[in-house]
């Protein structure tokens, strides 16, 4: 069948060997063939060509294979290469035939079994120094076809070229920072060279900025956003075995300088000019400074102001100043690429720089007599002109005028002896400088000293004594030494020992903590026993000391509990609602005595505000209600007993409603209102009650009685038929109370009584069981409309009347007799 159909067309039946021959074929055209055997039982299954096949002429063998080509020779190896033949013979080239001939015999040898459809291949394991020729052939389906024309003999030896480099850059290269560069050129030799960058003699290596890119014949260095450190001599050395070439390139990254090496130093300061100088940066920028810019700026101000931008030197007069103003000086390196960051001075005064000397620091005061004393002083500041002359001076510390106390120059001395002082007073001394320039300030006045002898030592004090003690705690008494050594006693240093021990320690670590005769030492150990000394101390230091006579026991003293009552804790207390109840007392006792406040045996209220100390204790409620007021306690006790105390509180308030409102009496305009006095009247008495009514179609009520002190009250002037309601508060010197109200409204009609007997009963008609009975009205109907009849029957003979029904007209009928 054709390739592009689907049907198959029969070729022979009869066929009986095992090839036939197609006729009838369309030359170009593809076709499929299949092939089935029969026997007597029938036709066995077809077997397909697996491809199509193009009808053409015959296939034969290729034709040879074309450019047959040497392309390198080593001592070992030869590598070749070749194109294929123009014709493959009608089919598809399946492989190569490689053949070599040494030189000197006669047959080709086959190279490789390799069917190299690549059409190249390197033949190695050759012998050094030997020659051979090749040839190849093409092979298809048909089989191998002619070979290609030999190479030309090959002898097996190196091919040497020496490595040549041809550069795309100049010696010198200048990028500026944050740019890019690259370095590139074409190199060749043989064998094939080593490339090999380096940068002041270092191999360079690739990171995120440098690449590196090699080809077999083109090398190149790019480096990515350049920075100063970039800079440096980069050398390219290509090299194989017959020599080496390099390549040189002094590449310069710049950018503008560093700032100036400060600190900024004044080498001159006068009161209109400075000098200043400094350091060049320590990275120009890999271009010449070309010049500095100076600036200056009064600090108060701020404004900079140029000084020059022309200067190349590291050094600079700043003019123009004005005196006993403070400067800064701003510096700017500049270079072909731009101007650095400024390096600012500190600030500097203009002013001469030699001057007055500083003021000496507080003398110091030394050998004290009743007529003289020793001033001391540091050498100061000299102002940069040699101190000449020291000034001393005095004062009385209560004068206001400065005495020198000599003319002579005091020089290089700087202590001085004070003569004629008079006995008694108080001086203070200072100390003033002098040089060429002139006198300096003054010294700050030393301390005030006396005009007095020196003191001596204190005697002991006196006496001293245990007066008190706790179960951690000693109080300890004494009287001033009898002599105070000349000097005023500061103070008192107190010391103890426990017995047994030979350590004395300090209760008090300075004099000046105990001034007085007396002092309570702490933290002693309950049960120990302990012995006690005294010191006193003046200026010239600690007397001999003075000891209790005997060890005292520390343990607590026991004083039953005291109390003393505030005012506040009379009998009876009033205090009006709303106020604030204080109740407090002075409570005393050896240990202090444990508090507790009750009311009415229980706990007193929780807003109760309780505070304990030392000496007393207070309680305290604020925006007090009646509720607060009872009776409070105060129990304080220790373990020499315990004391109570109370007081009755009222709290004065308002009365409470008024109880067992009733109304009596009622008529057609008036009606009596009771009641019972209030359970709690506030405190105080009550003045009047205030009787109130309703009505209750109305919102409003009316006050009927506002200052009634008796407990009923007669509601007059009330309207006929209408329903009223009524409620009653009581009052007293604090305020009104709440109402009590009735219950349900009462209706102002007068009392009702039964009505009259009907009148001419009689009956009408009889029958067997039944009587008709009619009737006429009474005449008076109790002040009410009459609601019905009652009939009721007798058995004559009989003691009792039969209720027979109630009626609301003049008639009825009784049925059932």
């Amino acid at each position: 069948r054709e390739s592009d159909h689907r049907a198959w067309t029969p070729v022979s039946y009869t066929v009986t060997r095992q090839n036939a021959t197609v006729q009838g074929l369309t030359e170009g055209k593809a076709y499929f063939f299949r092939i089935a055997a029969e026997n007597i039982i029938g036709m066995g299954p077809f077997t397909e060509t697996t491809k199509e096949i193009v009808i053409r002429d015959p296939i034969t063998v290729p034709d040879r294979p074309e450019d047959l080509e040497v392309k390198a020779v080593t001592k070992n190896s030869v590598t070749l290469t070749w194109n294929p033949p123009k014709y493959n013979g009608g089919s598809d080239i399946t492989m190569y035939v490689l053949e070599s001939r040494l030189i000197g015999k006669e047959k080709f040898h086959k190279v490789t079994k390799e069917k190299m459809l690549d059409r190249k291949y390197t033949v190695e394991g050759l012998k050094e120094g030997d020659t051979y020729e090749y040839r190849v052939s093409a092979c298809n389906i048909v089989g191998q076809g002619k070979p290609s024309f030999c190479t030309k003999p090959i002898t097996c030896k190196d091919e040497i070229a020496p490595p040549s480099l041809d550069l795309d850059f100049r010696d010198k290269l200048i990028v500026r920072v944050g740019e890019a560069f690259s370095l590139t050129g074409r190199y060749s030799g043989k064998p094939a060279p080593k490339v090999t960058w380096l940068k002041d003699d270092i191999v360079v290596k690739e990171d995120d900025r440098t690449k590196i890119k090699t080809t077999p014949t083109t090398l190149c260095l790019g480096i990515l956003k350049s920075v100063r450190e970039d800079s440096g001599k980069y050398c390219v050395t290509v090299e194989n075995s017959t020599g080496s070439r390099k390549g040189f390139c002094q590449v310069n990254v710049v950018d503008r300088p560093s700032p100036p090496v400060g600190p900024v130093i004044f080498d001159e300061v006068h009161k209109d000019h400075m000098v200043v100088s400094w350091k060049p940066p320590l990275d120009d920028g890999g271009s010449e400074i070309t010049n500095y810019i100076v600036e200056k700026k009064d600090t108060h101000r701020d404004l900079w102001m140029p000084v020059t931008s022309a200067t190349v030197k590291t050094t600079c007069k700043i003019p123009k100043l004005l005196e006993g103003r403070e400067y800064q000086i701003r510096i700017y390196a500049e270079n072909l690429y731009g101007i650095s960051d400024p390096l600012i001075s500190d600030e500097m005064k203009a002013k001469d720089r030699f001057r007055v000397p500083d003021a000496p620091e507080q003398p110091i005061i030394k050998d004290v007599t009743k007529d003289s004393a020793v001033v001391v002083w540091n050498k100061p500041y000299d102002g940069g002109k040699p101190i000449t002359n020291y000034i001393v001076e005095k004062k009385e510390t209560m004068a206001t005028r400065w005495v020198r106390v000599t003319k002579d120059p005091i020089f290089p001395s700087t202590q001085f002896k004070v003569p004629d002082l008079l006995e008694g007073c108080q001086y203070e001394f200072r100390v003033s400088a002098e040089n060429e320039i002139g006198v300096g300030d003054p010294s700050p006045p030393s301390k005030p000293i006396f005009a007095r002898d020196p003191i001596a030592k204190p005697s002991p004090p006196v006496n001293p004594e245990a007066v008190d003690k706790t179960k951690n705690s000693v109080d300890l008494s004494w009287q001033p030494p009898r002599h105070d050594g000349n000097g005023k006693i500061i103070g008192y240093l107190v010391e103890y020992q426990k017995v047994g021990d030979e350590e004395w320690k300090k209760a008090n670590l300075t004099a000046d903590s105990c001034p007085e005769t007396k002092y309570k030492v702490t933290g002693l150990t309950e049960g120990l026993t302990y012995k006690f000394r005294v010191k006193a101390v003046n200026a010239a230091g600690e007397s001999e000391p003075a000891y209790v006579p005997d060890p005292v026991e520390v343990k607590d003293r026991l004083e039953p509990p005291e109390l003393i009552l505030d005012a506040n804790m009379a009998r009876e207390q009033h205090v009006k609602a709303g106020d604030t109840l204080r109740l407090s007392a002075v409570i005393k006792g050896v240990p202090f005595p444990k508090v507790s406040w009750k009311k009415e045996d229980h706990e007193v209220s929780p807003k109760a505000d309780i505070e304990v100390t030392g000496v007393g204790s207070k309680l305290e409620i604020r925006n007090t209600v009646h509720e607060d007021g009872g009776i409070y306690s105060l129990t304080v006790e220790n373990p020499a007993g315990s004391k109570t105390v109370s007081v009755k509180v009222i709290v004065l308030d308002k009365p409470g409603p008024p109880r067992n409102l009733q109304i009596s009496e009622v008529r057609s305009d008036s009606c009596y209102l009771t009641w019972m006095e209030p359970e709690d009247d506030g405190g105080s008495v009550i003045t009047n009650y205030v009787v109130e009514r309703k009505d209750v179609a109305s919102a409003q009520w009316v006050a009927i009685s506002s200052s009634s002190k008796k407990r009923s009250h007669m509601a007059k002037y009330l309207m006929e038929g209408t329903q009223y309601l009524f409620r009653v508060a009581a009052e007293n010197q604090f305020g009104r109370g709440p109402y009590v109200e009735t219950l349900k409204p009462i209706k102002a009609i007068d009392p009702l009584h039964p009505p009259g007997p009907p009148k001419n009963l009689h009956h009408v008609d009889v029958d067997k069981t039944e009587v008709s009975l009619v009737w006429n009205r009474p005449d008076r109907d109790g002040g009410a409309e009459i609601t019905g009849y009652l009939v009721e029957y007798q058995e004559d003979g009989a003691d009792e009347w039969t209720k027979f029904q109630t009626v609301p007209m003049l008639d009825c009928v009784v049925t059932g007799l």
